[in-house]
């Protein structure tokens, strides 16, 4: 790692350490819908009425129930029958994922379009994670979607920090290094601060422990899965690691060359979009 890399570093973790550093809040939305959700006998209505305030988001849900992989035999055009068809735990748990992206805005072109890049990823992850979820009874897909939402929310206060930092912002080089090292630490402070389910928490710091082996399969080892096979196709170094060795894939027990479901992994890329 180059001297700037390190000394940047040094500093952010300090001040992790510290909590000097200026963490995003969840989005005021996310907190309401989070709140009413943990009512028992929330009311479809009640929800409809609380997602429905954010109107892009009303539309993005509606578009995820319409999207192939749920595709309904008749087309959803109002919220209030997304919810009913998803179910409140469901779309809950979607919305706040997806809402997550108000965060994602920087003042700078540079940082904008990296925020972008890692948005979209974090997109196509969670799609994938929703549908290798789909055949596994002890998980459920709404969670691993919400897990590959947030997998990458640690960059974002880094990019927030090269802002304020000239030095940083105009050398990409150091900066992605700075990215791949500590995201996933402040990936898992962030969504202990945000106070997101345990089984979330840590997936973060985990999801590039690429021999990480759990007893059994759990939202990590999806996300892992999930990230990897975005990947394919890149010239980015995970691009290179073959699916079939990792002990996540196994527990999977999925079938690499089966066609059907390579072509619902495709289509699930694009799923949140």
């Amino acid at each position: 790692m180059n001297q700037l890399a390190e000394k940047v570093q040094q500093a952010l973790v300090k001040a992790i350490d510290n909590d000097d550093l200026v963490l995003p809040t969840l989005p005021e939305v996310a907190l309401e819908i989070r709140q009413a959700a943990e009512d028992p006998d929330i009311s479809i209505s009640r929800l409809s009425k609380v997602i429905g305030r954010d109107t892009a988001l009303s539309a993005r849900l509606i578009k995820v129930v319409n999207s192939p992989l749920l595709r309904a035999t008749q087309e959803v055009t109002d919220l209030h029958t997304a919810i009913t068809r998803l179910g409140t735990n469901y779309s809950s748990n979607l919305a706040i994922g997806l809402v997550m992206e108000q965060i994602f805005h920087a003042r700078s072109e540079v940082i904008e379009q990296k925020m972008r890049d890692v948005w979209r990823r974090s997109l196509e992850v969670a799609g994938v994670s929703y549908a290798l979820c789909r055949n596994h009874n002890q998980l459920k897909p709404d969670q691993a979607a919400l897990g590959g939402l947030v997998h990458q929310i640690g960059v974002l206060p880094i990019l927030t920090y090269a802002e304020d930092h000239y030095q940083l912002l105009s050398d990409p080089v150091s900066l992605n290094h700075v990215i791949e090292s500590i995201h996933p630490l402040l990936g898992d402070k962030l969504l202990r601060v945000w106070e997101f389910p345990e089984m979330l928490v840590k997936l973060p710091g985990q999801y590039l422990d690429l021999w990480r082996d759990s007893e059994r399969l759990d939202y990590v080892d999806v996300v892992q899965v999930a990230a990897l096979y975005c990947h394919k196709g890149t010239d980015h170094p995970l691009a290179a690691v073959p699916l079939s060795i990792l002990p996540a894939f196994k527990k999977l027990k999925i079938n690499p060359d089966n066609r059907t479901l390579n072509a619902d992994l495709d289509e699930a890329r694009s799923m949140f979009y």
